[in-house]
């Protein structure tokens, strides 16, 4: 049973209520079949939906900088702030929250698990690059504190 049925049982919502909603909010997103190749862009649209159906919820995470009308230079995206950070460490391409159901010797709440996904293109192999070194730094950092990131070159990395 997934998490939407659940709470549609607890609030009476009929299951065809259900069916409505998931229908309307799947005409809003691209049908990940129709989308061309193995791509970073392709596998990183069908990540998203993959995760969407399994209840977590994954925003692109753009990083970089520009320069303002004003002539300032903005960075953007996390772990951003200077270019020595970004050079040491990069976060994913992906950045969500997960739902978890605490068990009830932690008081029995929903706490959010932070989820990062750095996606690359179908048949990719980590090689040690620097910047996949730094992409790793980023996994590790967010490992080390309880969330869940890791590479993507598919669906299936939930």
């Amino acid at each position: 049973m997934t998490l939407i049925t659940e709470w549609a049982n607890r609030w009476g919502i009929s299951p065809e209520a259900i069916k409505d909603l998931q229908d309307t909010l799947a005409s809003q997103t691209p049908d990940p079949k129709t989308l061309p190749g193995e791509s970073e862009a392709a596998i990183q649209t069908r990540i998203r939906l993959e995760a969407s159906r399994n209840g977590v919820r994954l925003w692109r995470n753009n990083v970089g900088g520009t320069y303002t009308e004003e002539g300032s230079f903005l960075r953007y995206g996390l772990a951003n702030d200077s270019k020595q950070m970004n050079d040491h460490i990069k976060s994913h391409d992906l950045i969500g929250i997960r739902p978890v159901l605490i068990e009830p010797h932690h008081v029995g709440k929903v706490i959010g698990q932070f989820v990062s996904r750095e996606v690359k293109a179908a048949g990719w192999r980590y090689r040690g690059t620097e910047r996949e070194e730094a992409q790793l730094r980023w996994a590790e950092l967010i490992a080390s504190m309880g969330g869940d990131a890791c590479f993507a070159n598919g669906e299936g990395t939930l």
